[in-house]
């Protein structure tokens, strides 16, 4: 008997690398049961994270043979989030996590899919990573303060921009809340509801 395994199914079972140390750090700011959206989620190791943590999972990426892996955690979208439209206009999650992904353009709608109370954690590579490997290009690479200057308007609670080695790294990250208004806050507490 012989047994025949396509890429596709090998990715669909193999064991994935660990959550990123930046993710794992502050995932505790996440209510258990509530909704994360992965951007630019690949085979899903930070859904795989919230999952296990009991969150309900939304991944989003333009390629179907990682999503198929991405699917054991949670729910998948496959979108070209660069040359197409957004498709998650109108929802919000109470946690967005980015990692080793930027395309500024999208930047409005990730924050705009943050729930009131909700958070950003964010992680990519940064101006200096050129020096060290890939991505080398400046589009890929945020510029000395980058980051925060995107996430003007939320709560910033941590915020590092640096060189981390295993493997070498120049990386921006970010942890930043949207502040509930008032109004909002009361109304949830009315319903008994929070993010």
């Amino acid at each position: 008997m012989s047994f025949c395994t396509t890429a596709s199914e090998a990715l669909q079972h193999a064991p994935l690398h660990p959550a990123s140390g930046w993710i794992q750090r502050w995932s505790h700011l996440v209510p258990q049961g509530a909704g994360v959206l992965d951007v630019a989620c690949g085979p899903g190791r930070h859904m795989q994270w919230f999952a296990e943590r009991g969150n309900a999972v939304t991944g989003v990426d333009r390629s179907a043979e990682a999503l198929e892996s991405a699917a054991r955690f949670g729910t998948v979208i496959q979108a070209d989030i660069e040359g197409g439209a957004w498709p998650l206009t109108g929802r919000e999650f109470a946690a967005v996590v980015v990692t080793n992904y930027l395309w500024r353009p999208n930047f409005p709608n990730i924050l705009s899919s943050i729930a009131p109370g909700g958070v950003l954690i964010y992680e990519t590579f940064a101006l200096g990573n050129e020096s060290v490997g890939r991505p080398a290009r400046a589009e890929f690479l945020l510029q000395p303060g980058e980051l925060l200057g995107l996430c003007k308007g939320l709560r910033v609670i941590a915020y590092e921009d640096g060189f981390l080695e295993d493997p070498a790294r120049f990386v921006q990250r970010i942890v930043a809340r949207r502040e509930p208004s008032p109004a909002t806050e009361s109304f949830r507490a009315q319903l008994g509801h929070s993010v």
